[in-house]
């Protein structure tokens, strides 16, 4: 909900979703998605920098 508010990539995204036409639940849903997939592969190296520290 932040996002949507102060960061203009993430705006721009929910402005072309809702000009697809997704009502705002949808929107939300698709951004947690998309949200996801850019902070995953951060989880992951993170995980990979610990184990290789231990």
């Amino acid at each position: 909900m932040v996002r949507m508010r102060s960061d203009p990539k993430t705006q721009s995204y929910v402005a072309r979703r809702g000009a697809q036409g997704l009502s705002s639940k949808e929107i939300q849903r698709c951004l947690k998605r998309y949200i996801v997939r850019e902070l995953y592969p951060l989880i992951l190296a993170d995980l990979a920098d610990l184990a290789r520290s231990c």
